[in-house]
Parts: C-alpha cells; structure tokens; sequence
C-alpha cells in the first residue's frame, strides 16, 4: 500500500508554500465525512497528501448524504462531501454549512431490468423504481418523471411507485427482480450494466439541473474561525483533484484498490467516471437552480428554501486554485 501511495504522490507537485512540519499538521486535525463512491475518490485521496498540506484528515464514511448533514449538525465533522440536494436539505433545516466546492458532475443513470421492456421514462408507468432516499437522485428522478407527465408515490395508487432502499440495495433488488428499474450512483449503476442485470434507460441530465454537481460543504464554524487551516485543506482538495483529472491511471488504482478493495473492475470505473467527471467548481446559480427544483418536484419538504448566495462561498476555493495556478 505504501508503494501505492509513493506512485501516486509522484504525479502530483506539491506548493512548497504549503508544506508545513508534522507537528503542525498533528494540531490541524480536519473530520471529513465521506461517501463511498468513485466520483468521490479525490476527496478521499485528501487524506493521503494531508500532511504535505499541513493538515491531518480523519476521514469517516457514511451510507447516503444526509447523514453527513447530520454529523455536521452535531459538530462531529468539519468537512463533508455529499450531493446538493443533501446539503440544500440540510441548510434549510438548519445545518450551519457553507458550500465550498464542487468535485464531481453527473454520477446518476436510470437502470433497468433487461426483461422489463423499458425504453424511455414513460414506460415506467404501473412499474416500481427504486431511488435512495434524500439524495439528488430521489430529485433527478421525481424531476423526469413529472417530465414526462407521470404521478409518483412511495404507496400504490400513482402512475409509479417509487420503493427507498440504501444505495448498496438497489443493485440487489433490482437483480432479484423486485424492481422494474433504479436510479442509481456509480460505480453501481456501471456494474449493474456491465454485470448484465441492467440496461441504461437514461442519464437523467434533461431537467433544469442539468448534469447535478456534488457539493464539499464546511461547517460555518470551521470556515469562519479556522480559515487558514481551512485554506490549506482546500488547497489539499484542489491538488488531488488535479491529480485525478489529469492522471485517470492513478485515480484508478486508488479508487479501484484502497476504496473498492478489487471490488470493481477497470471497466466499472472507466464507465462510472465517464458517467460522473470529477472537477473543482460550483456555482450559486446551480444551487439554486436545484434548490427550485427541488421546491417544484416537492422533494426535501422545506419550509423556507434557503437563498443560494447566503450559503455558497467559493472564495477559498478561488484563493486556492489561483496558488496553484489553476483557472
């Protein structure tokens, strides 16, 4: 594992600007709440170069994006990688956080059983799909389905019924036959195709979202009293996602190896990242853009929809990024 690591950490400069002394980074500790996916990989990779940043990351996985949301709202995390519509969700309920980042596009595809006669979206009617809960795929999905004119409900009675499951169940259920279809992350969905149990109906990046970017948050606290470690893990942030932009190999074998154990093949990957690239930027526009959405579809419940400017704060991303030469 140790050779791993030096492979990787060979293809990466790192700023001299922000090496600091091991003690100093034993003093910067960062908790990362992390999710585990392939378009998710750089942000774990942060922990592997932490110390050339000065900092120490603890990194802690979750099972779906709201419990990020809820770790940070008790000030068990400083940091947390999940997609916008967790982290839209939470800030309406009052999760102090700040968007900070984006690092991956896409990462969703509507899956079907290949028995299941589905071609498009409109052939899902009187069929069961299956979605996680309180994701942006629960979003993409209601937003598609009310697209193309059709009623849903987690009960019986509507054009479809949509079943919650975790997202290491869909592929399950949807295997046994006890789903029509799923919309799904990746590498799941990739596998479900490339194991032959599934065949992509869609990408569903035809709604006003458009191609959904998952979202870094920062607890308000961290970002406001601790911003010179803060920039430093942005900075962390920013190089390993230049490394896996610029060297797929790498960020294959890391995410394939140490995050998926030889779980996932070399296809899944290739697929599940040409399905979900990984990249820096976000905007407020598409924050808000989801967030609308989310309104319209009924998805999220909230109350009092948070205003996308209040929360999304790239500055540090910015002042990381121009460091290092990046645009």
């Amino acid at each position: 594992m140790k050779r791993i690591h030096h492979l990787l950490l060979a293809g990466i400069a790192l700023s001299a600007a922000f090496t600091f002394t091991s003690a100093s980074a034993a003093d910067d500790v960062i908790r990362l709440g992390n999710l585990k996916f392939a378009h998710y990989g750089a942000v774990s990779y942060i922990k592997e170069i932490a110390p050339k940043c000065g900092i120490r990351v603890e990194e802690h996985m979750f099972a779906k994006g709201p419990d990020v949301m809820q770790a940070i709202l008790a000030g068990e995390l400083d940091v947390g990688a999940t997609a916008s519509e967790a982290a839209i969700s939470g800030r309406a309920n009052g999760a102090p956080i700040y968007v900070v980042a984006g690092f991956a596009m896409g990462g969703a595809r509507l899956v079907a059983r290949p028995d299941g006669g589905i071609k498009s979206v409109k052939d899902l009617k009187g069929k069961k799909v299956g979605v996680t809960r309180g994701g942006i795929h629960e979003v993409l999905l209601n937003a598609v389905l009310a697209d193309a004119g059709l009623t849903v409900s987690d009960r019986p009675g509507k054009d479809v019924q949509v079943i919650f499951l975790a997202f290491a169940d869909l592929n399950q259920a949807l295997l046994g036959k006890n789903l029509d279809a799923i919309m799904q992350s990746e590498p799941q969905s990739s596998q479900a195709i490339n194991k032959g149990f599934g065949v992509e109906v869609m990408k569903p990046y035809d709604t006003p979202i458009g191609a959904p970017v998952r979202t870094l948050v920062m607890s308000e606290k961290f970002y406001k009293e601790k911003r010179p470690v803060a920039l430093r893990f942005m900075t962390c942030f920013v190089q390993a996602t230049k490394l896996f932009i610029d060297n797929k190999s790498a960020a294959e074998k890391y995410v394939r190896e140490s995050m998926f154990k030889n779980q996932i093949t070399k296809d899944d990957f290739d697929d599940a990242i040409e399905n979900s690239p990984y990249t820096y930027n976000i905007t407020a526009a598409h924050i808000q853009t989801t967030t609308d959405v989310m309104v319209k579809t009924g998805t999220g419940k909230m109350s009092k929809p948070p205003v996308a400017t209040d929360w999304v704060k790239i500055d540090l991303l910015e002042q990381a990024k121009k460091s290092l030469g990046i645009w």
